[in-house]
């Protein structure tokens, strides 16, 4: 009779308590989402920015020299402005990886995912202020010739604009390597992320920090370590598409609660 009594109360039990694994998988769920999201946002954006800025845009400057780079710019107007806005279009990806690493790094630690986040679009902002300089050197130089009068002043304003897009930027990148050793705190704490991975990625921001002040104390003359030490933040990129779909995100509160005997 005992037995017959507590058989049953013991399986409405057992049913009542929502299975580990199961609750383990549901929260897997969002940040496998937004590890798609994010990783090919992040991809994306560095084919934009390559394309954007390394061959549209700083392949018509020449530094100190405000006529060539403005005859560049004339005679190459409409892969400028096209440089201009695949450039607008990394400040929304830039929206968009930050929002998407938030999910994937929420479970470690909701604040500082936030706080990370929230660095990102400081960073994406600032970078729109900057990307609004080229485009008054752009409508300087958009005509199909410069009045012989003013041509000089013109082009040095139009290289003005110019110089402050790259002094803005180089601001900017602080804040951007920055967030990336946020980041790389996250992926080594979260249990789901290669700790080499987060380690490549603190080394990635220490390469854009380390570089942004040398550009300020240099004067502009400086080799850049970020074209080597970037590759951390790829690697991250690639990361999350290909293996970001397989992140199991661990609930140790489950583990560590042992069901209590039944009543």
């Amino acid at each position: 009779m005992t037995h017959h009594t507590a058989g049953p109360a013991a399986r409405r039990h057992a049913n009542d308590a929502p299975p580990s694994f199961q609750q383990g998988t549901d929260a897997s769920r969002p940040v496998r989402k937004a590890s798609l999201i994010a990783g090919v946002a992040l991809l994306l954006m560095s084919a934009l920015a390559g394309f954007g800025y390394d061959f549209a845009i700083h392949g018509r400057i020449t530094r100190g020299n405000a006529a060539r780079t403005a005859q560049d710019i004339m005679a190459h107007q409409g892969l400028f402005r096209v440089g201009i806005a695949s450039l607008f279009l990394v400040i929304v990806l830039d929206v968009v990886a930050a929002l998407g690493l938030y999910w994937v790094f929420r479970p470690v630690s909701k604040p500082i995912s936030a706080v990370a986040a929230g660095m990102r679009i400081v960073y994406a902002g600032i970078f729109a202020v900057a990307v609004f300089q080229l485009t008054g050197a752009a409508r300087l130089l958009g005509g199909a010739s410069l009045p012989a009068s003013g041509a000089a002043r013109v082009q040095a304003q139009a290289l003005s604009d110019i110089n402050r897009f790259t002094d803005i930027w180089d601001a900017g990148l602080i804040v951007f390597g920055l967030y990336l050793l946020v980041i790389a705190w996250l992926a080594w704490r979260s249990g789901y992320v290669p700790r080499l991975l987060g380690v490549l990625v603190a080394i990635a921001g220490l390469g854009y920090i380390y570089d942004s002040i040398g550009q300020f104390v240099s004067g502009g003359s400086w080799t850049q370590v970020s074209t080597v030490t970037f590759i951390g933040e790829f690697l991250l990129a690639l990361w999350l598409v290909i293996w970001g779909r397989r992140i199991t995100v661990s609930q140790p509160a489950l583990r560590a609660e042992p069901a209590g005997p039944a009543r």
